[in-house]
């Protein structure tokens, strides 16, 4: 398998620690390529990071998808788990921890440019999705585990991406609970191993 891959992508990593989450990132190749290339828009009509082109040939995309056809490789116990409660908690996790993600990926680009009354409403905006799902989150750090499940990687992802791009903001500060649960995450092996770099 090989992974279009970019060291700084939240959605990246959480790709990749899913990987040695179940312990076969020693089966997928990083495809360094960018997202202007042909050769991406040819394999994934989006063309973007993450696209996960398989051993037969099956470009699949993205992450959420990708993590699931991850998680049916290989024997570790199941990152997403069967049908009941226990899914759907972990699938809305993953969903809320994406939507930090989505949030500020773009705010960071839109901050870098000449900032007029609507850039700035709209960056504020974004914002507010972070920290109302900090304080979601905050809510649900105690039952948070190792990372035993997609939503508990994807928010270890997103929450290095927030220290990764916006340290500044401090998002500790309010979220205490959620606070010592990621300092014991980003020790273990699926964070720990998938720092961002750039």
């Amino acid at each position: 398998m090989k992974l279009a891959f970019s060291p700084a992508s939240p959605y990246v990593r959480k790709v990749m620690a899913c990987a040695i989450a179940r312990g076969i990132e020693g089966q997928i190749e990083q495809w360094g390529i960018k997202t202007s290339d042909p050769v991406l828009a040819a394999t994934n009509a989006l063309a973007k990071v993450p696209t996960l082109v398989t051993d037969a040939g099956m470009a699949i995309y993205d992450s959420p998808v990708i993590c699931e056809y991850i998680d049916s490789i290989g024997s570790a116990a199941p990152l997403f788990p069967p049908a009941g409660p226990a899914r759907w908690t972990a699938l809305v996790q993953q969903a809320l921890a994406d939507g930090i993600m989505d949030a500020s990926q773009p705010r960071r680009r839109e901050i870098a440019l000449p900032q007029d009354t609507g850039r700035v409403e709209w960056i504020a905006s974004q914002k507010a999705k972070v920290d109302r799902a900090l304080d979601v989150l905050e809510g649900q750090a105690g039952s948070l585990g190792d990372l035993t499940t997609i939503g508990e990687i994807t928010i270890g992802c997103a929450l290095g991406y927030l220290d990764f791009r916006f340290g500044h903001e401090a998002w500790r500060e309010g979220h205490p609970k959620l606070a010592a649960w990621y300092a014991h995450a980003v020790t273990l092996a699926p964070l720990a191993r998938t720092m961002p770099v750039g």
